[in-house]
């Protein structure tokens, strides 16, 4: 009875008119921004940060949580009607879900897509609801070399579980650690790479990194990418799912939520993962994986279920360890710094309304999502049809403001500029920025809990390998690297056995 009071006075935050009225501009804003080509769950969160500063902590994280899994299921509107993904974790749902599009079924499929994101998006809240305080109640006993071990883990998966080539994800990751040494030493407090610049002396803001590669440079990136707009969307029609499509539906759902949960743990792993990884299981359990491609509507379901449950999962490392499992989690982590609360063990015990304000209000963002998703799709197709030449002057107008109104500085405003024109340089040349991002929001936790560590060890590394928890932490980072230097030697191996490709072809 001890574990369900606190969960029911969470049920009680949510009520509030005002959490409310958060959690539903968050959903409507999340289904916006899905539908938007040229915009995503980090980029406008990241834009949207400094609102937060005026609104009550759990009421800003209500609604930046709505916004997150919101997008997941609005990019879903223009990857099955016009095949371009809204969000990256819907790009897969484009494959089969265009094709029935194109065979006059787009309505079963958004149906079908509208019931298993709520269905997985409920499993995985359930799921966290029970797994959470247990995870926090362990991570209660870490100290500094738990802290600097973990944070050292997050960064190694982050980097080689990118969507990108590992070696650039490992630059990028450097790159994201050399930033966060700018400022004051962390154990002496004396200022070190500032180059004689003042508005360096406490570091570099995390809301300039972010509105700056997340904002500023994905705009400016989709921008140069969909300069032409869109293609005109097929009729939609019937848009709620038969007997027939439920029933085939149903084993790759529940596939989906328990792919989608447990990837969603993982740093790097998220909502885009999962749904590659479920579409690549229904694939290969099918019974005709010839209709994959085709319209096959198991290839919507499960991709589609996996994708919101990995979003809501991923809360579970970021609010009970303090890691990041994604870019969306990362600005998230930002966000929760601002409200002057950090994310990690104690979070739970420290502030419980918070922690099952925000848990409990994706029951009702879900729900939701799934009352508005169906009637509101004739709206969403309009707005789909908005040129990125349109709506990127504005974004980048609107992230202008926000990061001044930050410090009232003018020095913050260039520093982003030259943060987005990073980031597009990197998007351009096949750098991911949110390696970059999440080794500079982890850098100082390593730097801080790994010198703390030394001086408890009396400067030997050794004494990590006493401590049980680092111990095993240590022994997972070293199966990891073993597990990417194998993958990395057989990619060589197949690719030196293969055959050269003949002039011409």
């Amino acid at each position: 009875m001890d574990f369900l009071t606190p969960v029911l006075n969470g049920f009680a935050v949510v009520f509030e008119p005002v959490n409310l009225l958060f959690c539903l501009i968050g959903v409507v804003l999340g289904m916006l921004v899905g539908v938007l080509p040229g915009l995503g769950p980090a980029a406008s969160i990241a834009v949207l940060l400094p609102v937060t500063y005026s609104i009550e902590p759990t009421a800003a994280i209500i609604m930046l949580a709505g916004i997150f899994y919101g997008a997941i299921y609005g990019g879903t509107i223009t990857s099955v009607l016009l095949r371009l993904a809204g969000e990256a974790s819907s790009a897969v749902t484009a494959i089969d879900g265009h094709a029935m599009a194109k065979q006059g079924r787009a309505g079963a499929a958004l149906g079908v897509a509208a019931v298993a994101s709520f269905v997985g998006g409920t499993v995985a809240i359930v799921v966290l609801t029970f797994l959470a305080p247990l995870v926090a109640g362990v991570a209660v006993n870490f100290g500094p070399p738990e802290y600097a071990v973990l944070a050292l883990l997050g960064i190694l998966m982050v980097a080689t579980l990118g969507s990108g080539s590992v070696a650039k994800s490992l630059v990028a990751a450097g790159v994201g650690l050399l930033l966060a040494t700018v400022g004051r030493d962390p154990i002496f407090g004396t200022p070190r790479f500032t180059f004689g610049i003042d508005a360096f002396y406490d570091g570099i803001e995390f809301v300039i990194i972010a509105m700056g590669l997340f904002g500023v440079g994905e705009i400016l990136y989709n921008l140069d990418a969909r300069r032409n707009g869109v293609e005109k969307p097929p009729p939609v029609g019937r848009v709620y799912p038969s007997r027939a499509d439920l029933a085939r539906s149903a084993p790759p759902i529940a596939r989906g939520s328990v792919i989608g949960f447990v990837l969603g743990l993982l740093p790097g792993g998220g909502a885009t993962m999962s749904s590659l990884v479920s579409y690549a299981v229904e694939k290969r359990v099918s019974r005709t994986p010839e209709r994959f491609g085709r319209g096959a509507i198991q290839g919507v379901a499960g991709p589609e279920t996996a994708n919101n449950a990995a979003a809501t999962s991923s809360f579970i490392p970021l609010m009970t360890l303090g890691i990041p499992a994604n870019a969306t989690m990362a600005v998230m982590f930002g966000a929760l710094l601002l409200q002057g609360i950090t994310p990690g063990p104690l979070l739970v015990a420290e502030h419980p309304d918070l922690f099952w304000g925000v848990v409990n209000s994706m029951y009702l963002g879900n729900l939701l999502l799934l009352l508005l998703s169906l009637p509101l799709i004739g709206v969403f197709v309009r707005i789909a049809r908005v040129r990125i030449t349109i709506l990127a002057p504005l974004a980048i107008l609107i992230t202008l403001v926000g990061v001044y109104t930050v410090r009232g500085s003018t020095f913050d405003m260039l520093l982003m500029a030259v943060m987005g024109a990073i980031g597009y340089l990197m998007k351009k040349t096949g750098f991911e920025p949110a390696p970059m991002v999440l080794a500079f929001i982890l850098g100082g936790m390593f730097e801080t809990a790994l010198r703390q560590s030394l001086r408890i060890f009396d400067g030997s590394l050794g004494g990590f390998l006493g401590e049980p928890i680092a111990a095993t932490l240590l022994g997972a980072i070293a199966v990891l690297l073993i597990a990417q230097g194998a993958a990395a030697f057989r990619a060589r191996r197949r690719k030196e056995r293969e055959p050269a490709a003949p002039v011409g072809s």
